[in-house]
């Protein structure tokens, strides 16, 4: 792990903070290239009632915008939980270089929990980088369904 990259994934965390005080689970994502964030996501799943409406579907998006392009094999991601499979399939698909996730998803992680889809035969692998501040991460999600549960308990 580059000493940069808890700098980068406490952005994205604040991504997910913001996911949370919208009401949605807190997952958080940035995009980097030559040491700078060019796009950020969150999830906004339930805002925009769109299944496809995920953090790093949505900092891919913007970095696409950003660079006038589908591939960006000079960009890092950074995401607060490990990719479901779609986002993941988007990561080979844009070309990203570096992946960064904080919390496993021990649910629908596609990048080693449930499965590791970098490990099949694609034309691209990205290098995987899994735990940056995986313990501020999960804790996120953590807090934000026992709230969740608190309330519907009310």
């Amino acid at each position: 792990m580059e000493a940069y990259d808890e700098m980068f994934m406490r952005a994205a965390i604040e991504q997910a903070k913001l996911a949370a005080s919208e009401g949605e689970v807190p997952v958080g994502a940035v995009v980097v290239k030559d040491g700078e964030i060019i796009a950020v996501g969150r999830n906004r799943r339930e805002i925009g009632k769109n299944a496809l409406a995920h953090a790093e579907l949505e900092a891919i998006d913007g970095a696409c915008r950003t660079l006038g392009g589908w591939r960006l094999w000079q960009c890092d991601l950074y995401v607060t939980l490990e990719p479901c499979p779609m986002c993941t399939g988007a990561i080979i698909n844009a070309r990203i270089r570096r992946l960064i996730y904080g919390a496993s998803d021990r649910k629908a992680g596609s990048c080693g929990s449930v499965v590791n889809l970098f490990d099949f035969p694609y034309n691209h692998k990205p290098e995987m980088i899994s735990g940056c501040l995986g313990e501020e991460c999960g804790e996120l999600l953590t807090e934000f369904f026992r709230e969740l549960r608190e309330k519907r308990k009310q």
